[in-house]
């Protein structure tokens, strides 16, 4: 049964410790590159524990419109590589990894596919993954935007070869490029120009998994990755826990004094989330890896932290509403390229922080956050399901926060409302 929200949403206030253990929903992360890499693979394979959200379904209707075929009907989806054709059109919602990392394989398909998405994609950047594929040998229709909605016009084949872009505004340049790169007839040889790449473990977390496949994938040199034209085998593989989607969970230990233990916390994983660990510990929290996972207790006072976030940019939202809370300033750094998510998150946090009494200076790469007694309100997530984070971390501890579209959750994790409220 399906439950109908109240918009704006009333936060649940926390007013004990709590005591909880949590199961979380697959990585979006590796669910969406697992599905772009088996879609291209020598035969059939199974993503085990996908997580089912939109932005996969999506990422497997996207897969399906140009030739695979995505049984998504169980926890375990089997992808079976097909004939990759044009002639379609492809939804991506409000999924940035739709939107790049499925253009570069329909650049192998006969035919034309058009891309659109939500409004709010419509300003998202893609211009620099379009003119990679230029450069590559792909003709590309988007009237010179840069940006959705445009049609990659396939020719059955792309060249490849080396490629010269600017990375600075999101990774996920890079690994759309590498993901189709190895059907690629030269490969791709491809060259970051720019400030700093940021939220690199994510293009590390896609050289692991080519290489799980069997695709020699060179990165010795800095920004620099060169992927060798070959076969991409089909591996059957597990998805881990989404360790971003942890946020929030583990914030109501932080914020309460209480423990919240996320259960199969991987000893060992490329998903950038496991830096809630060090996060938290200097924020006041005792963090442990137990038997059953992750443990988090949170301390009498939470403290503030200087931290640059360049590299986990996606935990901003949560780990500013948890600033917000401590009783000490705070300087999140190194995150400018956050303003090209799904919204400005910068300027989104700064306006909403500020209306519930938060003292909050936007910066050009981050936030300074200075402790201040905060109080209820509208909380607009701006179709931004790391906002709707923040906003419930907010309202576990402050009394009459209304979240705005708390749904948007759904982008990673279906029945986010309702599994936070039956938690608490």
């Amino acid at each position: 049964m399906t439950t109908t929200l109240i918009d704006p949403w009333p936060a649940p206030r926390v007013e004990a410790p709590v005591d909880a253990v949590v199961s979380l929903p697959g990585s979006k992360s590796l669910t969406n590159r697992a599905l772009v890499l088996a879609a291209l693979a020598d035969g059939p394979s199974v993503v085990r524990r996908a997580l089912r959200s939109r932005d996969t379904l999506l990422m497997a209707t996207a897969l399906t419109t140009l030739g695979a075929t995505v049984d998504t009907s169980g926890d375990d989806w089997s992808v079976t590589p097909g004939q990759l054709t044009g002639g379609g059109s492809v939804d991506c919602g409000l999924a940035g990894t739709v939107m790049r990392f499925v253009p570069p394989v329909a650049a192998l398909a006969s035919g034309d596919v058009l891309f659109d998405g939500d409004p709010h994609m419509h300003n998202r950047p893609i211009g620099e993954v379009l003119t990679a594929l230029r450069g590559l040998g792909v003709e590309i229709s988007d009237d010179d935007r840069g940006a959705l909605p445009f049609a990659v016009h396939g020719a059955g084949a792309v060249r490849g070869g080396t490629v010269v872009i600017d990375a600075s505004a999101s990774s996920q340049f890079v690994s759309a490029l590498l993901l189709a790169g190895a059907r690629y007839e030269q490969g791709v040889d491809v060259r970051h120009d720019g400030k700093q790449v940021p939220s690199l473990p994510h293009v590390e977390m896609t050289i692991a998994m080519l290489r799980q496949r069997g695709v020699v994938v060179d990165d010795f040199d800095a920004n620099r990755w060169l992927v060798a034209p070959g076969p991409i085998s089909a591996v059957n593989c597990e998805i881990e826990p989404d360790l971003s989607n942890a946020a929030p969970f583990l914030a109501l230990a932080a914020v309460t004094g209480g423990t919240v233990t996320i259960r199969d916390w991987p000893l060992q994983t490329t998903q950038p989330g496991d830096e809630l660990r060090e996060i938290l510990a200097r924020m006041g929290c005792r963090v442990e890896l137990v038997d059953a996972g992750l443990r988090v207790t949170g301390p009498d006072a939470l403290q503030g932290i200087d931290i640059d976030l360049r590299d986990v940019g996606e935990l901003t939202p949560a780990i500013a509403a948890l600033c917000a809370l401590a009783e000490t300033p705070s300087h999140l750094r190194g995150i400018a390229h956050i303003r090209g998510h799904e919204t400005d998150r910068l300027a989104a946090l700064a306006t909403e922080l500020s209306n519930l009494g938060a003292d909050v200076d936007e910066l050009p790469d981050g936030l300074a956050i200075r402790p201040a007694p905060l109080r209820g309100g509208v909380f607009r997530t701006y179709a931004d399901h790391r906002m709707a984070h923040a906003a419930v971390i907010i309202g576990a501890a402050v009394d009459g926060v209304l979240v705005e579209n708390v749904g948007t959750t759904a982008k990673t994790f279906p029945g986010f409302a309702e599994f936070w409220s039956g938690l608490l």
